[in-house]
This record gives structure tokens, C-alpha cells and sequence, in this order.
């Protein structure tokens, strides 16, 4: 039967009862023409451990869009990126709901069957899975809705069309009860402000004639704690507002809750007083372990001690139970010494940032390096430069073309950045989740018309909790040792928050065991204007909105004292410019065209040979395009075209007209001076480059000194020995056409 649901700009209809009636709870949503099939499923027997064996697969169709799979395979096979992070969104937002104790496998499966491309697929899936678990057995007695926030024009806009969002400078999807949010993820994004600017301050060698088609861009977005305090507001009424109308409809369709047996925590008042009266100081020394692997085994002996006591033996403890109170009396402590004592386990104050230390460019052939060292949490950040083809392409289901992302974030997480043996694996859920993250701080400060695709690596080396933070700063400044402009630093830092009581703490840059034992972390990354990307996991239940301004403003605190670091160590960057990859594109009149490619080509084959370049041109648009691995020999066969171009046309390289078609008379071109080989001739040094020097011969034709020919032994730098204007004697060593290769004679 279906349930139509008017609430926050969207019609959604919930089609109940009428496909996939043999799992636990049901639905088919329907918002336009977009049509989601969530479906959840339950075990009838528990798992031993006691943790929530939940399992989310969002799963799209390309039949849903009228496509057949691309590729070799022509069927759905391994999730992309967008289902995975898609899936993870969805279990964040529904783990929190379910019983303490709760360990039956629970599979949540949504397949995407029709897709409209103006409806947020986000949005719709995760309030299909919330209805499909909400309508099951499973005992889940609160509705979640998802919104997504836009700013369009200074104005909030609640779930705004795919078509809107583009429009839009924000990007904030909130997961929540009528009571509490759960989840919350923001991202900025740049735009592409169109400002008049003077040729001069673009590009001097371009003709003045084209600067009325020339723009210069603005891109980044950034919101203050204020602004964001603001949207969470909006994104908390319109959930109320959402989740009240599902509780009205859903509720009297909502199966029998099951009768299911939850685990029991693991607790015994005996043994934690056994253990706070004769092993508190050994646990408080081992909480200041600060490696993971190092505080876990001292936490193992201190259990292998208790174990063997006599009073353990007598009363037949089980170490099952002994590892669960002295792993708890261990979160009782920290929990405790951060409220009451204001003092973290490594004895830092609650505001204090861990030690950083920053390298840059390390690592001799890549293109930009960056190693972000912050406490026990190290980051190798490792940018590569590529071309226009080297874009990752991938398909959307809301787009018709293929898309290819120019940008791409890797994030890796090894095991021994833990001290764990085991396998490398491919990147799972969580590490294409903190990659996510660290695309979506970074990218609102890159340059929105940029010539590059640039791909970033994280290699986690060490960990200790913020690692993804740690991505985001190193990969900042790796960026910079790129050679690449971008607009302002950004830097991360992972803020933490503990309740005990009436009293709470906030906790700057935490590391893995405040993680573990906090009620709550959350991810800020931003520049000192404002904050580019936001990930909280939290429960505001009991929390109040002053709290969380409280934690929003520390955070920036912690982050101008990082960003001040990184400004420094931006300053001491080298950048490789020898190794560097250059692309230039630039306009040109395209009646100049012809005079690049040539008679027969042979002008832009010439070109292509003598600077190692590659050349795209686009015939109606005037672009040029050049691309080569060295940064000067792009700009020496830029230079160079543009001398072409700017030469008065006379018709010779191109097939410009001639009389027979009634335009102007054709001109002969001026001939190529001959030269014998072996001939010796004065010339003059007219431009110098790292592969030698360009010298302007008798007949007004350049003829090339390579650096291999200046002196008997290798020159390091031709400038030491040649100098612009300077007068040579030179030798013909080689004619082909306009292309003369020299000897300097001594």
C-alpha cells in the first residue's frame, strides 16, 4: 500500500507491504522518478562477540538510469566509491539506534531501481533504510530522516535538486532523530566567479586584442563556526519535521518487536574494586602508554597478574571477565582525569595540540612531498602532476556522460602504523571514508580552471589517533611543494568530548585512546577565514547547543595554532622544478591557427621535436594546449608560437588565401637561409634555456647551441657561460629546414 509523505520541498511515497515480504521490514521509496528498494534481514542467532554485526550495502543499478555497464563485464560488479561511501553514511546514521547488547547479523540491503537525476540518491536511501528497519521486528523505536543543506545566494535551501546544489556554497547532509542528530558531514564548495581583469595581469604575451574574453576566478568558500551553527539549526528542524510525519504514518504499521536475548555487559563489583584497590597505579601506567600495541600489552599483563593471584584462583575469575572490568576501569580512569583532573593520560592540558613537526619535499622524484609528523600520528602526504587524460573516470547514475574526477585522494592505513602484523589490503570503507574527507577540505582551495590532475597520497606511517587530519595538513603543504597556487593553507584537527554527569570536557587534537573512550569526536579542517569540510559521529541528546559552539570555536583555536606551524615550514619549501611536469593553455585569434601547424603539418611537428612538447590545438576556440615533462621547454615552445603568431600572416605555413577566392593577394614567404655544414658564422645569444641557448644567425633565422656544445666538459648552468645579446662565433653542425643545430667556436 502506498503512504505519500509531503515534508521538506519532497513528495516521498512508501510503497509498504508489496515486494521483498519475506525479510524482516520492507519498503520501496519513490521521490520523482527515482525509485529505492530497501530491505533488512535478520539472523536468528546471535555472534559471540558483543558488538552490532551490522551490514550496509547501498547498491546502484545502472538499469536505473537506462545504461548498460560499461566495460569488459556487463554487470554490476565491486561498489564504487560514491555506494561505498554511500553505505557508510547509512550505517553511521542507524548503528547508534539499536539495543545495547544487540549482536544478531543484520544485513541492510538498497538497491537503487530507477534514478531521477534531480533527487538527491543520499538523501532518499537513507530514509528508505530507516524505514525499512523501523517497520522489522528488529526492537528500533525512533525514525532517523536525512536532509542535505545548501546555501544558494545567502539563503539555506533544505534538500535543494542536484541541479541547485551545484549552485550552491555549501554542502551539509545532518542524519538525526526528532530528538538528537547522529551524523553530520559538510563540505564547501568553490565556485567560479567571473572577474574582468587587465590582459597584462593574466598573461603579457597574449594579444590585447583578446582580453574582453579573458576572466580571472575566485573559488573559495569557507564558513565561520556562526554559519555552521546556523545550518545545523536548519537541518535539526527540518529532521523534526520529517521524522514527526514518518512516527504518524509508520507507527501503526510497525511490526512486533522480536524477542531476542541481548548480551550482557561484562561486570563484576567485586573484581573492579579488587582491581582499583591494589592496580589503579598499574593502570594509570599503562593508559600513559601512548602506543596502542605498547598500552595493550601492559593492560595483558596486568590481567595475567590478576589471573594468578590467589584471590582470582579462589573465586574461579574467568579471564573473559577479568579483561572486560580491567578494560572498562581503564575508561573509567581516563574518562575521569580528563572531567575532574583536566588532565589527559600523556599529561597534556585539554586545549594543548601534541608536538608537530613538518618536512617538505623529501623525497626527490615526486612531483610534491610533504611528511606531517603530530605526536605519534605521521602522515607521508605525496602529490603527482598529471594531464588532462590521467583523470580517474567513473560513472553517475544522475549523469549522463561519463564523469572524470581530476582530483583524487588516496588514503592508506597499514598495519604497522599501529604495530599490527597482517596483509595489505585494498582500501576498505573507512580508508576511502577518510580520503573522502580530505578531498572535500582541500579541493574548495584549489584552483577551479586548473590545467592539472592532480592526484594526492596519504601513507599513514604512524598512528595515534586524527590521522585523517594529519592527511589533510600534510596534504596541504604537499601542494604547495607541488608548485601548485593554491589559495589558502587548510589544516585539520580531531576534537573530542566527555561527559561525566553535569560536567563535561572538551578535548583539542585527540589522540586513539580518547577516541576510544570519548562520548563523542568530531573532524573540522579549515583555513583561518573559516571551516572547508566538517564530520562529526555524536548523540546530542543532553548536549546543548552551547556545548557544541563551545567544541566548534576550541577547534578553531587548535587550528590557527597548526596553521601557524605549516605557514612557517610554507615558507622553507624547495620546489622541484626540474622534475616538475608544466601544461600551458592559453587563446590565441584562430585565424593563427594554420600559421602553428604549417604547411602540411610541418611547422608544429618542428615544434613538437625541438621543445618535447606535446601541442593541442582547438581550431575554433584559438586554445592552445602545450604539455611537456620539462617547466622551461613548455614556456621556450610557448614563447616561440606565440612569435608565429604574432607575426604579421602572410600565408605560407598554413594555406592562408590566396587571389582565386577573391581575398587578399597571397605574399611569398621570406626563404630559409641556406647554410653550408661545417660553416662558421657570427651570431647573437637571444634566449637561453637549461638545454642550451637559441642564437639568431645571418638571414634572421635562429639556429640552436645546445649544452652539450658550449664547452668541452658537462655545464651545469649555460648562463655562466652565455649571456642575452652576448656575440658568438658558431659552426653549422647540422641544417634541416628552419631547424639548425650549432657548435660554439672557440
Amino acid at each position: 500500500m502506498e503512504y505519500k509523505i509531503e515534508v521538506n520541498n519532497q513528495e516521498e511515497i512508501y510503497d509498504i507491504g508489496k515486494v521483498a515480504r519475506q525479510a524482516a521490514g520492507s519498503v520501496m521509496l519513490k521521490i520523482k522518478n527515482t525509485v529505492i528498494l530497501a530491505a533488512v534481514s535478520r539472523d536468528d542467532t546471535p555472534v559471540d562477540g558483543n558488538f552490532v554485526p551490522l551490514t550496509v550495502q547501498y547498491i546502484e543499478k545502472t538499469y536505473a538510469a537506462g545504461r548498460i555497464p560499461g566495460g569488459y563485464i556487463k554487470r554490476e560488479t565491486k561498489p564504487g566509491d560514491f555506494e561505498t561511501l554511500t553505505s557508510r553514511i547509512i550505517d553511521r546514521s542507524l548503528r547508534p539506534l539499536f539495543p545495547d547488547g544487540y549482536a544478531y547479523p543484520t544485513q541492510l540491503t538498497l538497491f537503487v531501481l530507477s534514478c531521477d537525476p534531480e533527487v538527491d540518491l543520499q538523501v532518499a536511501a537513507l530514509n528508505a533504510a530507516s524505514a525499512a528497519v523501523y517497520l522489522s521486528d528488529i526492537p528500533i523505536n525512533k525514525n532517523v530522516a536525512g536532509v542535505r543543506i545548501g546555501c544558494i545566494d545567502g539563503q539555506y535551501v533544505v534538500n535543494p535538486s542536484n541541479t541547485e546544489l551545484k549552485n550552491s556554497s555549501l554542502d551539509l547532509y545532518v542524519a538525526g532523530t526528532k530528538e538528537e542528530l547522529l551524523m553530520i558531514e559538510m563540505r564547501s564548495i568553490a565556485t567560479n566567479e567571473s572577474i574582468p581583469m587587465p590582459i597584462a595581469a593574466i598573461d603579457p604575451m597574449l594579444d590585447p586584442a583578446l582580453s574582453e574574453n579573458l576572466v580571472a576566478t575566485q573559488s573559495a568558500n569557507e564558513f565561520d563556526e556562526d554559519a555552521i551553527l546556523k545550518a545545523i539549526d536548519e537541518a535539526q528542524a527540518a529532521i523534526t519535521a520529517a521524522t514527526s510525519a514518518y512516527e504518524t504514518i509508520f507507527t501503526p504499521l510497525k511490526k512486533e518487536d522480536a524477542i531476542l536475548e541481548y548480551k550482557a555487559d561484562l561486570k563484576n563489583d567485586s573484581i573492579y574494586a579488587y582491581v582499583d584497590e591494589f592496580y589503579k597505579n598499574d593502570v594509570k601506567r599503562a593508559i600513559e602508554k601512548m602506543a596502542k600495541s605498547e598500552r595493550a600489552r601492559d593492560l595483558d599483563e596486568i590481567i595475567k597478574t590478576i589471573m594468578a593471584d590467589d584471590i582470582a584462583v579462589t573465586e574461579t575469575w574467568e579471564k573473559e571477565l577479568v579483561s572486560a572490568v580491567v578494560n572498562e576501569y581503564k575508561k573509567k580512569i581516563v574518562r575521569e582525569m580528563i572531567v575532574f583532573e583536566r588532565v589527559r593520560a600523556d599529561g597534556r592540558d585539554l586545549t594543548e595540540v601534541r608536538p608537530i613537526s613538518i618536512e617538505t619535499n623529501l623525497l626527490p622524484n615526486a612531483h610534491g612531498s610533504c611528511l606531517f609528523t603530530r605526536g605519534q600520528t605521521q602522515a607521508l602526504a605525496i602529490v603527482t602532476l598529471g594531464g588532462d587524460k590521467d583523470g580517474q573516470m567513473y560513472d553517475k547514475l544522475t549523469e549522463k556522460n561519463v564523469e572524470t574526477d581530476d582530483f583524487m585522494v588516496n588514503y592508506n592505513f597499514p598495519g604497522f602504523s599501529v604495530g599490527e602484523a597482517g596483509p595489505l589490503r585494498p582500501p576498505g570503507r573507512r580508508e576511502l571514508g577518510h580520503g573522502n574527507l580530505a578531498r572535500r577540505a582541500l579541493e574548495p582551495l584549489l584552483d577551479v580552471n586548473r590545467l592539472q590532475t592532480i592526484r594526492l597520497v596519504s601513507e599513514i606511517l604512524e598512528s595515534n589517533g586524527s590521522s585523517s587530519q594529519a592527511t589533510i595538513c600534510g596534504g596541504s603543504l604537499a601542494l604547495r611543494a607541488a608548485g601548485l597556487k593554491t589559495e589558502k593553507l587548510v589544516a585539520g584537527i580531531a576534537m573530542g568530548l566527555v561527559f561525566e554527569g553535569d560536567k563535561h570536557a572538551v578535548l583539542t587534537d585527540i589522540m586513539g585512546l580518547e577516541d576510544h573512550d570519548g562520548d563523542m569526536d568530531f573532524k573540522v579542517a579549515g583555513t583561518r577565514d573559516g571551516v572547508t569540510a566538517l564530520q562529526m559521529d555524536i548523540k546530542l541528546g543532553g548536549v546543548s547547543r552551547d556545548v557544541l559552539k563551545e567544541a566548534l570555536y576550541q577547534a578553531k583555536e587548535g587550528r590557527d595554532h597548526i596553521l601557524e606551524i605549516m605557514e612557517k615550514a610554507d615558507e622553507e619549501i624547495v620546489i622541484n622544478n626540474d622534475i616538475l611536469p608544466k601544461l600551458e593553455l592559453f587563446s590565441i585569434d584562430p585565424s593563427k591557427i594554420v600559421d602553428i601547424i604549417g604547411q602540411g603539418g610541418k611547422v608544429i611537428r618542428e615544434l613538437i621535436e625541438k621543445f618535447e612538447v606535446s601541442i593541442d590545438l582547438e581550431r575554433e576556440k584559438g586554445e592552445v594546449k602545450i604539455a611537456g615533462g620539462s617547466k622551461t621547454k613548455v614556456e621556450a615552445a610557448k614563447t616561440e608560437i606565440m612569435e608565429i603568431v604574432n607575426k604579421p600572416s602572410f600565408g605560407g605555413r598554413g594555406g592562408g588565401r590566396d587571389n582565386r577566392g577573391g581575398g587578399r593577394p597571397r605574399r611569398e614567404e621570406k626563404p630559409v637561409p641556406t647554410f653550408a655544414e661545417g660553416e662558421v658564422v657570427d651570431g647573437k645569444v637571444v634566449r637561453i634555456v637549461d638545454f642550451g641557448a637559441f642564437v639568431q644567425l645571418p638571414g634572421d633565422i635562429d639556429g640552436l647551441l645546445h649544452v652539450s656544445k658550449i664547452a668541452d666538459h658537462r655545464v651545469d648552468k649555460v648562463s655562466d657561460y652565455l649571456e642575452i645579446d652576448q656575440a658568438v662565433k658558431v659552426k653549422i653542425l647540422k641544417q634541416n629546414g628552419r631547424k639548425i643545430e650549432l657548435g660554439l667556436e672557440k
